[in-house]
Formats: structure tokens, sequence, C-alpha cells
């Protein structure tokens, strides 16, 4: 399936939205360009997307590949441009003074006369958050970087290729034109944001998009169930996904504990897709149809995706498409799936007969099943 995107007249776009005391908009404020109507992107019959560019940094992993580059920067965007992927995802924040920012973590960690400091991402002025890391003026010094792991340890961030960080509008004016964006609208998962403030974020972001996106393929995607409503009332031009961790993770937010609730969400709110932590979909496959059934299209994310097998298991199972790390590896092992895959139908189609496991399809769902067993 097609990674859909739907016509302005079917939904209101920013110019159209009703004034409430939450949400007021005023044409002064609209992004320029809301009013364009781009056609619909046709994505490839399996997707892959680089994760924060072409991999994540996991830094107490002891494999070299994911402290390759920094993630969530223009080299790694760049770099992950070099390998046949449809999109880059890469996470969208908020700077204190309106700058739309790219990066994951909710803070950030330096080192300052001897001690730790933790600030909020949100809480910086754009400045002070690019004097973080490497800077890009000859013979200036940024702040260290520091990073918390799933353990609690902080760890020194240092990877092989290391840069700087970058804004929203650089990633539009610096990344090859012909990579899609899938933009991930981040927000704590443990705060209650009022309509206000995610409408404030929202705007800053679409007027960066609608000024700088040009032909670019583009969706949206999030965790933050209210915020995936507001940009879908905000604009109807690119599609947005819902992001689930599918049971793997539980919150007080109920419509970000299931599949069920997440289609519920996506049909209430008029989304074009979900994108969901692999293992949910796994321990329940018949969701897949029902996804399917209610005309959405249906990603995965997760450490599962960096394994071949699995990827080649969700290409069987009708999945659209995976993001992940290792973006030389499974992309190369999805082209010679795919025409694997599509050399065997011609063969059936010549021999009429009906679809069967191959021996390699056995063998990789036989080799699944420990994996995720582990989790």
């Amino acid at each position: 399936m097609a990674l859909k995107a739907v016509h302005v007249s079917d939904v209101p776009n920013l110019d159209q939205v009703p004034e409430s005391p939450s949400v007021a908009l005023s044409s002064a404020r609209l992004p320029k360009g809301a009013e364009v109507v781009r056609p619909p992107w046709k994505a490839a019959a399996f997707t892959v997307v680089g994760h924060r560019g072409s991999g994540m940094n996991a830094l107490e992993s002891p494999d070299r590949r994911m402290t390759a580059v920094k993630e969530n920067s223009l080299l790694s965007f760049n770099r992950a441009a070099r390998f046949p992927i449809d999109l880059v995802e890469f996470d969208v924040q908020v700077t204190r003074d309106g700058c739309p920012i790219i990066f994951h973590d909710n803070t950030i960690l330096t080192e300052e006369d001897g001690n730790m400091s933790e600030k909020r991402v949100t809480d910086l002025f754009l400045e002070e958050f690019l004097s973080y890391g490497p800077q890009r003026e000859n013979g200036k010094v940024g702040k260290s970087l520091f990073r918390k792991a799933k353990d609690g340890r902080v760890l020194s961030w240092i990877v092989e290729d290391d840069d700087s960080f970058c804004t929203l509008q650089e990633a539009f004016q610096r990344v090859n034109s012909n990579l899609g964006f899938n933009i991930e609208l981040k927000f704590d998962d443990y705060i209650v944001y009022r309509e206000e403030e995610l409408a404030h974020a929202l705007q800053a972001i679409l007027q960066v998009v609608f000024d700088y996106a040009n032909d670019r393929p583009i969706i949206f995607s999030t965790f933050q169930p209210d915020a995936a409503q507001l940009i879908r009332k905000l604009q109807s031009i690119y599609p947005v996904y819902f992001l689930t961790d599918a049971g793997t993770e539980i919150f007080e937010d109920v419509r970000r504990n299931s599949l069920d609730e997440a289609i519920k969400l996506c049909l209430a709110c008029g989304l074009q897709g979900i994108v969901s932590e692999v293992r949910g979909v796994f321990r329940n496959p018949s969701t897949i149809a029902r996804i399917k059934e209610s005309n959405l299209s249906l990603l995965t994310y997760g450490q599962l995706n960096n394994v071949p097998e699995a990827v080649y298991m969700q290409h069987l199972m009708g999945i659209n498409g995976v993001i992940v790390d290792l973006v030389k590896e499974i992309t190369e092992a999805v082209s010679d799936f795919t025409r694997s895959a599509t050399e065997g139908r011609e063969e059936q189609i010549k021999e009429g007969t009906r679809p069967k496991f191959s021996q390699r399809e056995l063998s990789f769902l036989l080799k699944l099943i420990p994996e995720l067993i582990q989790y």
C-alpha cells in the first residue's frame, strides 16, 4: 500500500480551523504554503526508513555501527541518502524562542565546573542549544556532551564521525532533496500538554515545512495522541502517522497502549497510518488485517528491525515498511528478498500454482522465533 496523502479539501486547513480559546489561529500566523496541494507520495512496495538518519547512537552497545556517525545530524541524513531508502526519520522539538530543532532526548547533558548539568531542550534558546557539541565555526569549542543510557549510566557522547546539531530549516536546505523526511513531532511522554502548547510548537514546525519543503516527500508522526489529531487539523497536505508502543510499554493514556487503540485513534482523527513497535505486531499479527481493512498504512520500528529475518517476515506479512538503524545491511537484504519475491511470483504465474513458503522462508521464521522469545 502506498503511503497516502489527502487533499486539502478533505479537512479544514489552517485558515479554516474553528476559533477557540485554546487554539486561536489568526491569518497573520498561517504558515505560507498551507493552501498548496502537493501530489501524494508513492512509496516503494516495501519502505525502508533510516532511524535518526543512518541509525541511532547506542553508546552502551558493543556494536561499533551504533556509534559510527552522530544521530539526527546533517552528516547522518546525507550518509543514509547513499542507500536506496525512502525516508529518514528524525525528532523535532521547538526551542524556547520558537525554532524547530532536531534532537531526540528530552534533556541535554554537559559537564560544567566538574558537575553534571542537565537542561530540558525546550527550555533552551536556539543559540544555547547549538553551543553543545562540535561547532561549525573554526576554532570554536562547544560544550561537552553526555547521554543517559537506559540503565541510568551517564556516558560521554562520543561517535566515530561527529557533527554539529542542526535546525529543521537546515535539514531542508542541506540534505539531499530526493530524500523524504519522516518528521517525528517530539513531546515528553510524561507531561500533560495544554492544546495551546501543542499548537504553538506545531505551528512553528509547519511554518518551516511550508517554507522549505518544496516537493520533498514528507510524513508526520508522533506518540502524542493530541498532537497527532491537531497536526491533522492544521494541515491536510502531508500524511500523519500515529506512533505506538503497542503494549510493549504501558502509559496512563490508554490511547498509547495497544494497536486496537491506535486504529481507533486513526479512524477517529482521519490519520493515514500507524508506526508500531515491531514486537507488538509480531505478538498480535491479526491486527495487520484490521489495519489494512481500515485503509491504513503500517510501518514498524524497534531493534528487531535490524535483524534481516525479522524484516523479511514483515515483508511476507504485508507490513508496508520498517524504520531501521543498520541502513546499509537492511537495504541490501530488502533488495535481495524483494527481487527474489518478484522472480518467484513470475514463476508461480507461469506454473499456475498457489504461493508456497520456501525452505528459505521457513528457515527465517525458525530463526526469528528465538529473537521474539527474548523480548
